[in-house]
This record gives C-alpha cells, sequence and structure tokens, in this order.
C-alpha cells in the first residue's frame, strides 16, 4: 500500500512539475522581451545601419551614481535644473546603449524644456556598441528585472514630490512606456519613439497620465499594424494617445543614423516639446 501511495504522489509531482515547467514556456513575453527577441533576426540586426561617428562632451551634466532595489548600483548622466525643480525627464537610450548621441539629445531637450531636471538612464550598465552584432547582443543580454531596478531606482532617486516623465528611442522606446507604468502616480507624459508598445490593457489602465508616440509607417516591426493595435488597446484601456506617424524608416529621428529624415526628425521633436512643456509646469 505504501509503495502504491509514494507511486501516486511521485506521478502527480511528475505532472505537476510538467504542467509548471509547460505554463512557464508558454508564458507570453512581455513587451520589452518581444523587442529583444528581434535582434535574432540577422535581417533586424542588418537594418540598423551603423551610425555616423558623433562625439559629444557636455559641460554642464555630472556622473551621478544611486543605489538600486536589486543591492546594486547605476551610474548615470543628470542635467540639474538651474533653480530646484521637481520637474525630471527620464531619458532612456536606443539600441546602441548610452552614448555621445542620446546624451546630446539629453541636453538639447534639457535646454528647450526649460525648468527640468533631466536624468539619462542606462540600461545597458555602462555598455555601448559600436557594431551591428554587439548592439543586439547587448539589447538581449538585458534582464527585466536589473532594467526595472535601474528604473524604480531612479524614481527612488528623484524622490517622493518628482513630477515625472520619460522618453525613449526604438528599444528605449519601449522602456520609456514601462517606466511610466512605473512611475505611478508621478507620471505626467509618456514619450515613446518607434518602441514596442505595452499589449496588456489592464497594465495600460495603470496610466496616470498621457503618451505621445513618434512612429515610423516605413519600420518594419514596429510598423503601422503595430501602432494601430496600441491605439486600439489605449483606447480601450480609457488612455489618451496623441499618436504622430511619419513617412518615414525606424531611427529617423536619430542624425547619426543612416535612416535619419531631417524634416520628420524636426515635426517630431517639435510635437515632443509641445508635449512636455505642457506637463512639466
Amino acid at each position: 500500500m505504501k509503495k502504491f501511495i509514494l507511486s501516486v504522489l511521485l506521478i502527480c509531482g511528475t505532472v505537476l512539475a510538467f504542467s509548471q515547467s509547460k505554463m512557464a514556456c508558454c508564458a507570453r513575453p512581455s513587451a520589452t522581451q518581444r523587442f529583444a527577441m528581434l535582434a535574432s533576426s540577422k535581417k533586424f540586426v542588418m537594418s540598423h545601419a551603423l551610425p555616423k561617428k558623433f562625439h559629444f562632451q557636455s559641460a554642464i551634466a555630472k556622473t551621478i551614481t544611486y543605489k538600486t532595489p536589486d543591492g546594486k548600483e547605476s551610474t548615470v548622466y543628470e542635467w540639474k535644473a538651474a533653480k530646484p525643480s521637481n520637474n525630471y525627464l527620464l531619458v532612456i537610450h536606443e539600441y546602441w546603449g548610452l552614448n555621445d548621441y542620446v546624451k546630446q539629445q539629453s541636453e538639447k531637450l534639457y535646454t528647450d524644456l526649460g525648468d527640468v531636471n533631466v536624468i539619462a538612464l542606462d540600461l545597458y550598465d555602462g555598455k555601448i556598441a559600436t557594431t551591428r552584432d554587439d548592439a543586439g547582443k547587448f539589447m538581449q543580454a538585458v534582464k527585466e528585472d536589473r532594467a526595472q531596478a535601474i528604473i524604480k531606482g531612479a524614481i527612488a532617486y528623484v524622490g517622493p514630490k518628482a513630477r515625472i516623465a520619460t522618453i525613449g528611442w526604438c528599444f528605449g522606446g519601449g522602456w520609456s512606456l514601462q517606466a511610466a507604468l512605473m512611475a505611478g502616480k508621478h507620471l505626467v507624459g509618456c514619450v515613446m519613439y518607434y518602441g514596442m508598445p505595452e499589449q496588456d490593457v489592464n497594465k495600460l489602465k495603470t496610466l496616470n497620465a498621457d503618451v505621445l508616440g513618434n512612429f515610423a509607417n516605413k519600420d518594419q516591426w514596429i510598423n503601422p499594424k503595430v501602432v494601430a493595435k496600441f491605439a486600439a488597446d489605449m483606447k480601450a484601456a480609457g488612455k489618451k494617445l496623441e499618436l504622430h506617424q511619419f513617412d518615414a524608416d525606424h531611427a529617423f529621428a536619430n542624425p547619426s543614423s543612416p535612416a535619419a529624415n531631417s524634416q520628420a526628425a524636426k515635426d517630431a521633436y517639435g510635437f515632443t516639446v509641445t508635449f512636455l512643456k505642457a506637463r512639466l509646469k
């Protein structure tokens, strides 16, 4: 009898373990995981033409290090407002990492927005890609819990009175939306350039502010179909999406990219500054 009971327990345990394993394997990947998975495609990797050489050295930004909730630290760049301010813009880099182009864009936003503190986050933990293959590897190596810890650490760093907006491009576009979700009641606005949208309507329902999306109609991956679904999901969630779609390709806003489109970039930037100024008062 004992042997029979033990056999039954063993079988049940095996079935349960298999069932849990199957559930884990079949779990739907997150929005950021779906974008990272694109780097498994050689076509996707090769579509990101190598950026032109670009050098920028800020005279006003400072490197800061803050603690992250996973027991580690993160080093980022910060532009402090001329006068004390609770307005913060969290900037998240694109596919290549926190390079000089992203720092230059961060400083441009800082100058044009005025009374705002700008922090350029580093989800690659110091790694900057100079080849297509490295960019793909670095993006795929980002662990969600670590990226979330970096963002949560930044939110804790800016303090309980902070009014937070987020912005990002490409890889950072998707993470800008995720950071917006994490910011909770502190969020005042989110800007995403051609990043992977969140598809969980229940998560979108928790957004505390409007989203501005700048997308490219010639983008093969974050294409008009993906964007249309995002618009429908935001509507279903009862949230406002200010949507702008341009006759351009992915990375059109990056002047160091061969895919750059100066007119689309200018228009998108104009919409972005207007949107952020209205919310970071």
